[in-house]
């Protein structure tokens, strides 16, 4: 005996709300990059929506404390703190994953001052 009358209608009807939920969360993405003013910037991708899951890489942990609740209210976005850059960051989470894979704490550390938005600190008189 099944409990569900008609299984097929049910899924569909699931389906179409998940795609509702998937653009109203789409938006939500695009609400909080342009309150950072990130979609202003001309070196953040345009195509960041397309992405599974968007990779925020932040300067600081003051910075990283105050976004925590967007962490958790809008969905697909990761984040990261990088102590080598200078302003806030965007990339394609699944580029993360396949950099970082197999890398020690020590090997991602060291790649954070020169990848994903860090910028090796230059001593000013010194060349």
């Amino acid at each position: 005996m099944t409990v569900i009358k008609d299984e097929n209608s049910l899924l569909d009807a699931i389906k179409r709300i998940d795609e509702k939920i998937d653009k109203l969360n789409d938006q939500k993405i695009i609400a909080f990059f342009e309150s950072l003013g990130l979609t202003e910037r001309e070196d953040v991708p345009k195509d960041f929506l397309s992405w599974e899951t968007i990779l925020v890489v932040v300067p600081n942990r003051h910075i990283s404390h105050e976004l925590k609740y967007f962490k958790y209210s809008i969905a697909r976005l990761s984040f990261v703190t990088n102590p080598n850059a200078q302003e806030i960051h965007i990339f394609d989470f699944n580029v993360w994953k396949a950099v970082t894979r197999n890398k020690t704490q020590f090997q991602i550390r060291e790649m954070l001052k020169t990848s994903f938005g860090g910028v090796r600190n230059i001593i000013e008189g010194m060349n």
